[in-house]
């Protein structure tokens, strides 16, 4: 049976899925996701003890052996990844019980539930797969399940924005699916590990340049990299609450792992950072999500677009990291990948919570929450100090990382650039503290505290936030393990 665990880890969601259409009724199908929500965790966490205590691990399906059956490989990075999107959905589905009814039209929880699922088992799939058109197929699921997901918000707006996200979304994964073409012409083969052993001998053909250019550009779409950004912010404002804190936490997560895997899986560190240079248009463009990001954010009146522009914001910080090619560079982009998805999950969950009480996401209409809903709102003030890179949480940690690896290289400017970016954050987190503690409320108004079904897994997240800024051997630890197998030779 232990054997069988890498392909269960994608098999177990995608048909309980098909069984959600089955099931129908709201309360079984919620309970059921909830169990296979958990069931994925227990997985990802036994793949993960395996591949530490014995190495990669690579599962053969039909025995059919690779390259030329396809294989899910688990090493490091994407057991990590692993229980990040098992993580969020684990958490993020129990906060649901307290709080669909309020997203949803009655009578279509089931068909949620199943998109939902489904979500889950493409994210999985994209990450635990070693067959490049096996990502494509993955993604496609994600994406299908997301435009769903998204366009079930009650607002008539979230129809418009899962349709940019959809046109956008399928121009992302054509140019995937054209960069993993031109891959296969060049090399002859689907397997990630044997294209990385061949493409090294076709270094000098166009197509393998113009293959990179694909693949980086759809990637990037996914992502959400700046300029390729703009379908996010309608995206996460307009979904189901509980549905922005999990795409927000693992979406454009997977998709810096697909970005990661392309650049020092692929292609390999001394290609592209050396001989094409890519850090010579991924800083800039870093530099200027970090800032675009977060001035536009501190202008927002709707608090769910205040986090989604955060988010293009903090997605640059990544990015940053994974330009600079060095240890602490990477590892402070893959430990940001983690306290990222803790951070916003988080502050998603809480503004979910308030949605329940007072049916609005504008800003204005918030005044004196924080001593209406005390636990809610103490919850969105320690996610907020995250997003600042207050010591103490975990977002110090990926800035520390950020910092240090521009200051190895002799990149002054740029470390100064990170600790600025950090005090824009200051700017919009203390304008909604500010309107949550220290202004009056428009009326008296009868809002009582969230219900501890939707605080604990806000606080199983926020608290996350705390624990992994003080104990870092787990996450910085893996992290910085990851970047030094990714690296290879590389300083």
């Amino acid at each position: 049976m232990m054997e069988q665990l890498p392909a269960l880890q994608v098999v177990l969601p995608l048909f309980s899925a098909l069984l959600c259409l089955l099931i129908r009724n709201k309360t079984a199908s919620r309970l059921f996701s909830v169990a296979v929500s958990w069931g994925c965790l227990a997985i990802a966490l036994i793949l993960l003890r395996t591949v530490q205590e014995t190495g990669i691990i690579s599962y053969h399906f039909g025995g059919w052996f690779p390259p030329l059956g396809i294989e899910y490989r688990i090493d490091l990075l994407n057991a990590y990844v692993l229980i990040i999107v098992a993580m969020i959905s684990a958490v993020v589905l129990p906060f649901g019980v307290g709080h669909w009814g309020l997203s949803i039209p009655e009578g279509r929880e089931y068909l949620f539930f199943c998109a939902f699922l489904l979500c889950i088992s493409g994210l999985l799939g994209i990450t635990i797969t070693g067959d490049a058109f096996n990502v494509f197929v993955f993604l496609e699921i994600t994406s299908l399940s997301s435009y769903a997901l998204i366009a079930m918000g009650r607002n008539r707006r979230a129809l418009r924005a899962a349709f940019t996200y959809l046109v956008m979304g399928t121009v992302g994964g054509t140019f995937i699916l054209i960069g993993i073409g031109m891959m296969y012409l060049e090399t002859g083969t689907l397997n990630m590990v044997d294209i990385a052993n061949r493409l090294p001998l076709a270094y000098g053909s166009r197509t393998v340049l113009v293959a990179f250019a694909f693949l980086t550009v759809g990637v990037g779409i996914k992502l959400a990299v700046f300029p390729l950004h703009h379908w996010l912010p309608n995206a996460y404002s307009y979904a189901p609450a509980t549905v922005s804190a999990f795409l927000a936490a693992t979406a454009t997560k997977v998709s810096y792992y697909v970005l990661v895997r392309v650049i020092f899986t692929l292609f390999g560190a001394a290609y592209i950072f050396e001989t094409l240079r890519f850090h010579v248009l991924l800083i800039p463009l870093s530099l200027l999500a970090m800032f675009i990001g977060s001035t536009v954010a501190i202008y927002q009146t709707n608090i769910k677009r205040l986090l989604a522009y955060s988010s293009i914001s903090q997605i640059g910080y990544m990015t940053l990291g994974l330009s600079f090619a060095s240890i602490n560079g990477l590892t402070g982009g893959l430990v940001h990948l983690f306290n990222h998805a803790l951070m916003k999950g988080g502050l998603f969950l809480v503004l979910a919570s308030v949605m329940h009480s007072i049916a609005s996401n504008e800003i204005d209409d918030m005044r004196g929450l924080g001593r209406k809903m005390p636990f809610t709102m103490a919850a969105f003030v320690l996610g907020g100090l995250s997003l600042i890179g207050v010591p103490g949480t975990v977002g110090f940690i990926s800035k520390w990382y950020l910092v240090v690896a521009a200051l190895e290289k002799g990149w002054y400017p740029i470390a100064v650039l990170i600790l600025l970016s950090s005090f824009l954050a200051v700017i919009y987190i203390w304008r909604v503290v500010e309107i949550f503690f220290f202004r009056e409320p428009a009326a008296e108004k009868s809002i009582k505290e969230a219900p501890l079904s939707m605080l604990i897994p806000t606080w199983i997240l926020i608290g996350g936030t705390l624990f992994f800024g003080l104990q870092t051997e787990w996450t910085a630890g893996v992290a910085g393990s990851v970047a030094n197998f990714l690296l290879g030779g590389l300083p």
